[in-house]
């Protein structure tokens, strides 16, 4: 893995970031003895974002069938001016 310095990032971030994306390998930054790394991302296609949700099995409490015939006409007031 390349390792570069903060200074080294700031002057060649535009070809640093290419050789990213050519090789897929991350490069490791030091800034003031901490160190940091840029790593390609895997891009999420629109069609799986629902993949990415976090399950929450507690969220709904009772039975979820229930909701499906919940009628709120009596919630609403339709007569808008």
């Amino acid at each position: 893995m390349k390792s570069v310095t903060s200074l080294e990032l700031t002057r060649d971030i535009d070809s640093l970031l290419s050789e990213i994306c050519v090789t897929g390998m991350p490069i490791e930054i030091n800034w003031q003895g901490k160190w940091f790394k840029i790593v390609p991302a895997e891009k999420t296609e629109n069609k799986n974002r629902l993949s990415n949700l976090i399950k929450r099995p507690n969220v709904i409490i009772g039975d979820s069938e229930a909701l499906v015939n919940i009628s709120w006409e009596h919630e609403i007031n339709l007569d808008l001016p």
